[in-house]
């Protein structure tokens, strides 16, 4: 049970990161960690401890960009007494890739073999986590081979995550250069919702956040548009597919939920 949240707008999203960060806090205590991208660097700053005690002035002031995501990590996998296991994590290709996940992976073991022995890529933790990431990255190489990066290719690697992982897994990822991506697995397991906070006229600024809880969204957001329901099948650029797969939420941790659209939200920050 951890809690995610990643965020777009035209002005510096590190401090609406830390924010939703803090009220999602009950759902991870172990570790905090926030990425942001200002277009040409990807910056971060993780830690173990509360998020109060993670970030300080002088780590905020380190944290520019107007696209970021964070998380909060209640540890149900891998090594609780490591700082290198808080996340977000970070691959360089393709394009670089920051993924903040909560859930658990069943098969992560047998997936980290097969990344080794087969896609040649190393998984340097005990995280399930980075095992996702890396899982995305290939399925992202492997579509695009070397070609400009398209919203279907995302879509379609997203495909190949779902036919490859098995678990729970409510995932975002930053994608350098490109934008911000976010999905559930196929059972809708682990929740995730897309919301929009409206500013005045003069301020011109829309900020669309994800965040993989619900409760107290109106402090900090004031629009929720959707849910993310469960996503398994041929997606568009908002992923709706025709036969809606069935949901399994975890009741413990789903407060909203619409089970009849499927979204996989892939968010430009070049076109909007």
């Amino acid at each position: 049970m951890c809690g995610i949240v990643g965020t777009l707008a035209q002005s510096p999203v590190n401090q609406l990161v830390y924010d939703a960060m803090l009220l999602l806090q009950h759902r991870g205590q172990d570790a905090a960690g926030i990425a942001t991208h200002d277009g040409r660097h990807v910056f971060m700053h993780k830690a173990q401890g509360m998020v109060r005690d993670v970030f300080r002035t002088r780590n905020m002031r380190a944290l520019p960009g107007h696209v970021g995501l964070g998380q909060v990590r209640y540890p149900t996998a891998g090594n609780t007494h490591s700082e290198a296991e808080a996340q977000p994590f970070y691959v360089n290709a393709p394009y670089g890739l920051v993924l903040a996940h909560n859930g658990n992976l069943t098969n992560a073991q047998a997936l980290q073999a097969e990344l080794f022995g087969v896609d040649h890529r190393h998984i340097n933790t005990s995280s399930d986590t980075e095992v996702l990431l890396n899982v995305l990255a290939h399925e992202l190489e492997q579509v695009t081979r070397g070609g400009t990066l398209q919203p279907d290719d995302v879509f379609a690697a997203v495909r190949g995550v779902h036919q490859r992982v098995r678990g729970s897994y409510a995932v975002i990822v930053l994608i350098v250069g490109h934008g911000l991506l976010a999905f559930r697995d196929p059972h809708g397991i682990r929740p995730c919702v897309l919301g929009v906070m409206v500013t005045p006229l003069w301020w011109r600024v829309n900020r669309w956040p994800w965040k993989a809880r619900v409760t107290r969204w109106s402090v900090t957001w004031r629009q929720v548009r959707r849910c993310f329901a469960p996503c398994k099948g041929r997606c568009t650029r908002r992923c709706v597919i025709r036969r809606p797969s069935v949901c399994r939420a975890c009741l413990n941790t789903f407060t909203w939920r619409d089970p009849t659209r499927c979204w996989t939200a892939f968010r430009c920050t070049k076109h909007g």
